[in-house]
């Protein structure tokens, strides 16, 4: 990790919860989760079917963002479109509990959950 600062990611701000914040409103599931590096928003992959995080990334302006899944820590440029680790500790937690699973939450992932994905 670097501690190098970089215009876009906040190293203090917690995740905004253990799952996307906009299924959970909902009762919607995803496949992962991706957490912005700069408000701690928790939303889900662009695998999933909402792809919450891309929207949050393009309402918001927000850059980046880091997988939020059991020992994954690298991160997504949203401007260069490109994939790169070594970034700032964020403020824990890293990732959602690891009993929760993926896709989750677990009660709400349909059976056929392959058919809906992206």
């Amino acid at each position: 990790m670097t501690t190098e600062h970089i215009d876009g990611i906040d190293p203090t701000i917690p995740p905004s919860g253990p799952g996307c914040v906009e299924c959970e409103a909902t009762r919607g599931w995803w496949v992962h989760l991706r957490r912005c590096a700069q408000c701690g928003h928790v939303g889900c992959c662009d695998t999933s079917p909402s792809q919450h995080a891309s929207k949050h990334a393009a309402e918001t302006g927000h850059p980046f963002i880091q997988s939020f899944e059991p020992g994954e820590d690298w991160f997504w440029n949203f401007g260069s479109e490109e994939m790169f680790g070594g970034g700032p500790e964020l403020a824990p937690p890293h990732s959602h509990p690891a009993d929760q699973g993926a896709p989750g939450p677990r009660d709400r992932v349909p059976t056929d959950w392959q058919q809906h994905i992206h």
